[in-house]
């Protein structure tokens, strides 16, 4: 009989009224995990206080939390500072091992590091999830080349899910999809994508947290330069970050201000409803994995502009979207003009982008991680399956 399983992850949660928090779709993502197994054991750091709006409650009640040392940061103080807590790093995370039957790491993530390197001292039954772009980029961190390198490897010896078909790869290395879409989700996306299109101003959206590299610099170039040539255009950027200060005064500096909404983290919710009232989504980010973002989008019949890294092109091929150069604002302006001006157009697209989306769902995805550990662990199907109740959804409080 399966025992517990451990979720070694460097994603903060929150301890909060007496639940575990954390960001929304990865939230939902360990809720999967909890149909699964009896009991879910998060090696991972915590943040004490009230979350943000963009978190949610992880909604199973065998789901408990075994506290990590946060560690990271760019910089050389903050590398020898992990250098100084590697011993007690280690310390505590075997410290969590020890009480695993069955062990998900999820990469790339200093966490995941060390969980890599242990794991297979504590289990046999090991599955890894690399959530990043499999293939290497310009700019990589050594730490997830060194990552991948050792999941390829023997010393690893379970399935690893990645986002994408990778060619000349260890059979053990599994293309994967996640999602975060249920029934009742999917329902309003289809009635979404179902409706005509919304005349007027083109209404472009953005979701994903605000740093570097996700280029939303490129989007407000595009912007600016759409409106210039007289297209009625506006933005809404969901989510927060770093860059948020540097975009805000940038989409200002470029007099688009008034035109670009940036709403900061929020709810789950309050992003689907954001996908049914726009028509094109933008995404160009200058690395990739499986943009849930994109699938979302999709799913409710957005337009979507995406950046030719990881998995895009292969979600947005074969007419189901556009793809670009992360920085090339003149292409995403010429796009969002053409959008804007004929988006009786993208009918076909529409359809084709709705249909593909709507494939993958949370339910979709519990039966297809069953089957994957199943498959690799040699165990029956019967051995995983829904297991709890959830219990009553919140949202944060302020």
């Amino acid at each position: 009989m399966l025992g517990d399983l451990v979720v070694v992850s460097h994603v903060f949660h929150h301890d909060w009224r007496g639940c575990l928090w954390a960001y929304a779709p990865y939230a939902r993502e360990l809720e999967v995990w909890a149909d699964l197994f009896p009991r879910v054991l998060i090696a991972a750091p915590v943040h004490a206080g009230a979350p943000g709006g963009d978190r949610a409650a992880i909604d199973r009640r065998n789901v408990r939390l075994l506290p990590q040392r946060a560690s990271g940061g760019a910089g050389l103080g903050n590398k020898l500072r992990q250098l100084w807590m590697l011993p007690r790093l280690v310390r505590d995370l075997a410290h969590a091992l020890s009480t695993a039957d069955c062990i998900h790491v999820r990469c790339p993530g200093n966490l995941g590091l060390l969980g890599v390197l242990l794991a297979p001292r504590f289990s046999h039954y090991l599955v890894a999830k690399y959530a990043g772009q499999w293939g290497h980029y310009p700019g990589e961190a050594w730490s997830f080349r060194l990552q991948r390198l050792l999941l390829r490897s023997a010393w690893w010896k379970g399935p690893v899910t990645v986002y994408g078909d990778w060619p000349q790869q260890h059979p053990k290395i599994k293309p994967f999809f996640t999602s975060v879409l249920g029934a009742q989700d999917l329902a309003r996306a289809r009635a979404a994508a179902a409706a005509p299109w919304l005349a007027g101003t083109l209404r472009v959206l953005f979701v994903g947290r605000l740093s570097r590299a996700k280029r939303v610099d490129t989007l407000i170039e595009a912007l600016a330069v759409a409106r210039g040539r007289g297209v009625a255009i506006e933005a809404t950027v969901i989510g927060d970050g770093p860059e948020r200060g540097p975009l805000e005064r940038l989409a200002a500096a470029r007099g688009i201000g008034e035109h670009l909404v940036f709403t900061g983290g929020v709810t789950f919710d309050r992003v689907l409803s954001a996908y049914a009232r726009h028509h094109a989504l933008v995404l160009v980010s200058e690395t990739e994995g499986w943009p849930r973002a994109i699938a979302e989008a999709m799913a409710f019949g957005l337009v979507c502009i995406g950046s030719n890294r990881g998995l895009v092109p292969e979600m947005l091929g074969e007419g189901r979207g556009w793809v670009i150069e992360p920085g090339d604002h003149s292409a995403l302006a010429d796009h969002l003009v053409r959008l804007a001006r004929a988006p009786q157009r993208c009918a076909d697209l529409r359809q084709a982008a709705a249909a593909w989306g709507q494939r993958y769902t949370l339910e979709h995805l519990r039966t297809a991680l069953g089957d994957l550990l199943a498959e690799a662990w040699g165990l029956p199907r019967a051995a995983f399956g829904d297991r709890t109740e959830p219990a009553a959804r919140t949202e944060p409080g302020r």
